[in-house]
C-alpha cells in the first residue's frame, strides 16, 4: 500500500490517506479480511501524527469499508467486493464521458445528482419528474 501526500493540498490529510486506500481498495490491491498497517507505522512513514491515520481510518469506518478492532487493527470489509466492481464501472464511465466530450466537473455534478437522486425513497423518485415539478394528477369522476 503506497500513501502519497500532498501537503500543498488543500485537502486535509486525513482525506487524502482515505483517498488512497479507497483506491487501493477499488483497484483489488486490498481486500475483504485483509489488514490495514497499524496507524502508528503509517504515521512513522508520512512523518505525521497517528492521530491523523486514525482520522483516516475512521471515515473508511464509517463508510463501511473497514471494521476497527482492538487488538486486530483496521480491517477490510467484504462491502470492498462492491467498490471494486463500481470502479471499472467508474473508469467506463470516465471514458465514455471524454468522448463525448463531457469534462470531469460536469460528470462529477452528473454522479453526485444521481446519487442524491438515488438516496431519495422510492415512492419520492416515482412521482417526483427530473423539472422538479410535482406530476398533474388525473381528475376524479364525480
Amino acid at each position: 500500500m503506497l500513501i502519497r501526500i500532498d501537503e500543498a493540498s488543500e485537502r486535509p490529510i486525513y482525506a487524502q490517506i482515505a483517498d488512497a486506500i479507497r483506491g487501493d481498495l477499488a483497484a483489488g490491491r486490498l481486500r475483504a479480511g485483509e489488514t490495514l498497517p497499524p496507524a502508528r507505522e503509517v504515521a512513522a512513514a508520512l512523518r505525521i501524527n497517528p492521530h491523523t491515520v486514525l482520522h483516516a481510518y475512521q471515515a473508511l469506518r464509517d463508510e463501511g469499508l473497514v471494521d476497527l478492532r482492538r487488538g486486530r487493527g483496521a480491517v477490510v470489509t467484504d462491502r470492498v467486493a462492491g467498490l471494486a466492481e463500481l470502479h471499472v464501472q467508474a473508469v467506463a464511465l470516465a471514458e465514455r464521458a471524454t468522448i463525448l466530450g463531457i469534462g470531469p466537473e460536469a460528470l462529477a455534478a452528473l454522479v453526485s445528482h444521481a446519487g442524491r437522486r438515488a438516496g431519495a425513497p422510492v415512492a419520492a423518485r416515482a412521482t417526483r419528474p427530473a423539472t422538479g415539478i410535482a406530476p398533474e394528477r388525473p381528475q376524479e369522476d364525480r
